[in-house]
């Protein structure tokens, strides 16, 4: 059965840093690269049109669909599919408890769940030093990410990691052995 993983958590929680540790553990381990309608930021996205989403909904390509800096972010059936060819295991980054829900229900496959935190003072601290020009939308989605979790019955974790207690290192040693123990 194909696996994937799907890191949850808010901005600057260390979903990319840990993501690269994980590919530095094992070739397998793969970003997914959500579809991007809309402006800025283009690296670790598949740029996208109105047009494609369109399509993609009419179609029933569409997984999960959230709006958020002004932009849509999608995650659709036939990325999937692709970067989860030749076993690769793709690992999507997710703010929302509605898209945890929403891939693991509606794409079968072996998910592994992660819920990735920081203080709210770490957001702000790791956005500014990456330059992010953005550090208020930020905050507003770790705010909203914190809703989130009190507001909704979120799924149970297969791991929670504190990324200001955890280096990027022992996260994803950790992310990989809860991989290995479901296949």
């Amino acid at each position: 059965m194909n696996q994937g993983i799907l890191l949850y958590g808010p901005p600057a929680a260390g979903k990319d840093t840990v993501t690269a540790a994980l590919a530095e553990l094992d070739s397998r381990y793969v970003l997914f690269s959500r579809l991007k309608i809309g402006s800025g930021k283009s690296a670790g996205y598949r740029m996208g049109t109105p047009d494609q989403l369109a399509e993609l909904e009419r179609r029933g390509g569409l997984i999960y669909r959230n709006d958020r800096y002004g932009n849509t972010y999608v995650v659709d059936r036939q990325g999937l599919g692709l970067a989860m060819e030749g076993g690769r295991i793709p690992i999507l980054h997710l703010g929302q408890v509605a898209g945890v829900e929403a891939v693991t229900a509606k794409y079968l496959a072996a998910w592994s769940t992660v819920l990735m935190w920081c203080s709210r003072e770490a957001t702000a601290i790791r956005s500014a030093s990456r330059g992010d020009h953005d550090t208020e939308a930020r905050l507003a989605a770790w705010d909203a990410t914190e809703k989130d979790l009190a507001t909704n019955d979120h799924p149970a974790w297969d791991l929670r990691v504190d990324t200001e207690v955890s280096s990027p290192g022992d996260a994803a040693v950790l992310i990989d052995q809860l991989v290995r123990a479901s296949v």
